[in-house]
């Protein structure tokens, strides 16, 4: 069946019906549809198209379908156009009334609502799975409090830091990524219902009302703008695909330090794979598969901007072409999320393996050109001196710990005997005590702010 065609002498080419369907990627509409369609029979009943009687037949034979759904011969042998026509194909099975269902509805209002529904829920799902990412790097953190890595620019050692302060700069960036789709969840929970197909309905609906009964925090605004709207979905895709490049970021850094050149970290058994051929190969295939799977949602993200970028109002057919690229990368943002969850919770710290690497590096130089700073020393004469001392101990072999109080003092009269102790990095982060900084006391704090902060977004 079609929700049109009284315009038309012949129905459509099966070539075309092939080409326009849309079923059978739509058909995870089907409870959007249902509670929307529920929603609207009740409007319909407040403007006086249905009788009480007539608005309780149809809710329940809505039940009726949403239960049906839920099985697989709900969908054997459909042929229908769209989810939104099997609905109404299947109602018609269950009464006479529904004919009355689209009595000032468009489908055009109605695919924004199903949309804005379906996407709602998704959008609380993935930040729910956010949330528990979140939780799994501040245990993994709280685990190795202690624990002293070398950060990097440019892929060489910089400065030592503490793998706690490693693990909050991700938890920093996942805390965004939450805040990201919070503001696209408000984009989303906009009622368009009332809308009609571009120049609003015809019939006196509390559009308010309507919003109320679903849980929509306000209502549209302009009738045009409903027809030709994706931006909501464009927010959506473009928190994912932040969230993906960050999930691809640490699945690189843990990828590296899960080497046996870094061998830094211990990735479990349950998150990796061996090879078909070499028997000793342990292989970080989950995060491979994260960091793969980041160019397919921003794939989708580009797919839908070129989509719309020059189509002129309100709506044309090419807005189907949002549904595709829109699911596939709630499922691989959903996954994505989940399955560093598991890796997360799988890391071992093989602690000795970058505590030794941050003290073989020299990544304590800035800590001796900001201590001859501190006592006098203009800073770029102290950064040009740590430079000397760098090159010396590079030529001679020596790593930092190699040199005596002595010696330094000897090698530059500006050296004093109590800065040999920065030669350890342990000892040069305490002068990091900064908010945001790696010093011990700055990191506990963050810590424990980053547990207040993930109770306040499980709230």
């Amino acid at each position: 069946m079609k929700l049109w065609g009284g315009r038309f002498a012949e129905g459509p080419s099966e070539v075309f019906e092939r080409f326009s369907g849309s079923l059978h990627f739509d058909k995870r509409l089907v409870e959007a549809d249902v509670r929307g369609s529920q929603a609207f029979a009740r409007a319909l009943e407040r403007v006086g198209i249905l009788t009480a009687e007539e608005r309780a037949q149809l809710v329940a034979a809505f039940d009726a379908i949403l239960a049906e759904s839920r099985t697989p011969a709900f969908y054997e042998g459909a042929t229908d156009e769209d989810v939104h026509t099997l609905v109404i194909r299947k109602l018609k099975d269950r009464t006479p009334l529904a004919d009355k269902i689209h009595t000032g509805r468009s489908r055009n209002e109605q695919v924004s609502l199903d949309t804005r529904l379906w996407l709602r829920g998704e959008t609380e799902r993935v930040q729910t799975l956010l949330a528990g990412l979140l939780e799994s790097l501040v245990e993994l953190a709280e685990k190795y409090p202690a624990a002293i890595i070398t950060g990097y620019t440019h892929l060489r050692r910089a400065q030592a830091v503490l793998w706690p302060h490693y693990l909050l700069a991700y938890f920093e960036m996942f805390a965004r990524d939450w805040e990201r789709f919070d503001q696209a969840r408000a984009r989303i929970n906009v009622l368009p219902l009332g809308s009609g197909a571009l120049a609003g309905s015809g019939f006196p609906f509390d559009r308010h009302a309507i919003a109320a009964d679903l849980g929509f925090d306000s209502i549209t605004r302009n009738s045009m703008d409903v027809s030709a709207d994706r931006d909501f979905l464009l927010d959506f895709l473009y928190a994912a695909s932040v969230t993906m490049i960050h999930l691809s970021r640490l699945s690189e850094d843990w990828i590296l330090y899960s080497s046996d050149e870094f061998g830094w970290i211990d990735l479990a058994d349950g998150v990796t794979s061996g090879s078909s051929l070499m028997p000793q190969k342990k292989n970080p295939d989950s995060l491979e598969l994260i960091r793969g799977k980041c160019g397919r949602v921003i794939g989708s993200l580009n797919s839908l901007l070129v989509t719309m970028k020059g189509l002129p109002l309100t709506y044309n057919r090419d807005m189907q072409e949002d549904k595709e690229p829109l699911f596939d990368a709630v499922d691989q943002t959903a996954a994505s999320i989940e399955m560093a969850t598991v890796v997360a919770q799988s890391v071992t710290l093989r602690e000795a393996i970058p505590a030794k690497a941050a003290e073989e590096g020299w990544v304590v130089a800035t800590d001796l050109a900001e201590a001859l700073a501190r006592a006098g020393v203009p800073f770029h004469s102290a950064h040009k001196l740590v430079g000397r001392l760098v090159l010396e101990s590079v030529k001679a072999g020596k790593k930092p710990t190699d040199w005596t109080a002595a010696e330094l003092t000897a090698f530059a009269p500006e050296f004093t005997a109590e800065m040999a102790a920065l030669l350890r990095p342990a000892e040069g982060m305490k002068s990091r005590e900064v908010p945001g900084g790696t010093g011990p006391l700055a990191v506990a704090a963050a810590l424990k702010e980053a547990r207040s902060r993930l109770a306040s977004l499980r709230r």
